[in-house]
């Protein structure tokens, strides 16, 4: 819980900062605290969308809490996201992940 109150004091200083949105986006979803990641990495996305990773990732959170619909959703936007910032790396592991669920 340390790490968490850690990012919730930079996040205090830094309400839209992406990676320390990202960060406790990941912390929650170790803890399988799936609801509070996924407010995190909504977060995340809307203060930099190019963090093309958050939409895996909440996707994953998405999918634990059984809410499959809403994760191919999420998995089609960053795809298109990724797609649109030639960040091709991404796209194919989106892409894969859209596969296997969708």
């Amino acid at each position: 819980m340390e790490r968490i109150a850690q990012l919730l004091r930079i996040l205090e200083i830094e309400p839209r900062d992406p990676f320390t949105l990202y960060s406790l986006g990941q912390e929650h979803a170790k803890r399988g605290d799936h609801e509070a990641a996924v407010g995190f990495y909504e977060r995340c996305v809307e203060a930099d969308a190019s963090v093309h990773y958050a939409y895996f990732h909440m996707a994953r959170s998405l999918e634990a809490m059984e809410d499959e619909g809403r994760a191919v959703e999420v998995l089609r936007a960053g795809l298109d996201r990724a797609r649109a910032d030639g960040e091709m790396k991404a796209a194919s592991e989106l892409s894969a992940y859209l596969d296997q669920i969708g």
